[in-house]
């Protein structure tokens, strides 16, 4: 199934879902349909297939489904719910209907937008004993993220390098646009010296067990801060207390490509750390360390901080640099993404 404008439009009707919302919106991204109906969130893979990831059937839409729905339940278990069918019923529609599925789709109750970590930085809303509770959840989750020989691997210095040459082989079409030549050799050149000068480290990372299946996306706009209202309380501090001031909800993560959630749990803390500093929050960055690492125990981190936050940035001004050639995106929206591109791509270079 192609989703076609028609089929878009049916799911635009409230009898096409069970709970019959008073309002639906339509949200795109470049791999999915995303339906919100106030209540719930209903997530469809596009039939796509852009290199790092295949959606191109319906069984391979089907799988991912329940890969996102399983791994993002690691991290937020109350808002993931179910994979449902989407079936042709009485001349449309029908999400959760009966008969043979012609699509699939991730079924969440929906987080109230205005509770995102994004939203609540540009408020000024983020507090540090709001940070330490997302490094204490990402503590309690990197402990029990699963790890073997095969993760492992993901953090052997031929990986790290071959992932940062890959940064710079996607980019060098974008040089005198989105980053300048002198930017470009300046970060590349660093980042092949740390290598070449940390073998040892990273050796060390692996055998510790520091490589991790982890989320593999963690940025502030996939933190929600939910009232106690809205969910069960099941969680509780490392200390067994109840956690104050509502639930940390860390979701999104990555369910298309492994390699891009295998990761040392150093990286993972410094995507975060670095997205706050592209907010300029430079204090609740080194917040979220410091509590990380006092509860981990994982000092050495702090050797690897920089490496990744420049990794990370850099991961992010090629991602924006790639909607420059969407031919979807309206050119004065481009000239935003643009200037975002620049300033993660000037982010990494500060961390030098």
């Amino acid at each position: 199934m192609s989703i076609s404008p028609s089929t878009v439009s049916a799911l635009l009707k409230p009898e096409a879902y069970p709970h019959k919302p008073q309002k639906i919106e339509l949200v795109q991204t470049q791999m999915s349909f995303i339906f919100l109906t106030g209540e719930y969130v209903y997530k469809i893979k596009k039939p796509v297939n852009l290199g790092y990831l295949d959606y191109t059937t319906l069984e391979k839409r089907r799988l991912f489904c329940h890969q996102e729905l399983e791994l993002n339940r690691r991290l937020c278990p109350d808002v993931y719910l179910a994979v449902v069918p989407i079936v042709e019923e009485k001349g449309g529609l029908r999400i959760e209907g009966q008969g043979k599925a012609i699509e699939y789709a991730v079924k969440m109750k929906q987080l109230p937008r205005e509770r995102m970590m994004d939203v609540l930085l540009l408020r000024g809303q983020v507090t540090q004993e709001m940070v330490a509770r997302v490094a204490e959840k990402l503590v309690g989750f990197h402990q029990k993220a699963e790890t073997n020989e095969a993760i492992a691997a993901f953090g052997r210095l031929g990986v790290i390098r071959h992932n940062c040459d890959e940064n710079f082989a996607q980019t060098e079409k974008y040089i005198g646009t989105s980053i300048t030549a002198e930017r470009y050799q300046h970060i590349r050149k660093c980042t092949d010296n740390f290598i070449d000068s940390h073998a040892s480290l990273f050796d060390k990372r692996v055998r510790e067990g520091r490589i991790r299946d982890c989320h593999g996306d963690l940025h502030a706009a996939h933190v929600c801060f939910i009232d106690d209202t809205r969910l069960p309380a099941r969680r509780k501090t490392l200390a067994g207390e109840p956690s104050p001031g509502g639930q940390v909800c860390i979701y999104d993560c990555i369910e298309f490509n492994d390699r891009f959630r295998y990761c040392d749990v150093a990286s993972e803390i410094a995507f975060l750390a670095m997205d706050l500093d592209h907010y300029q929050k430079a204090g609740l960055s080194r917040h979220l360390v410091n509590t990380y690492v006092k509860l981990s125990h994982d000092e050495e981190l702090l050797k690897l901080l920089n490496f990744y936050k420049c990794y990370r940035a850099y991961v992010r001004g090629k991602v924006e640099s790639f909607k420059l050639d969407d031919p979807y995106i309206p050119e004065e929206e481009k000239a935003k993404v643009l200037t975002a591109a620049q300033s993660y791509f000037q982010l990494a270079e500060s961390y030098i």
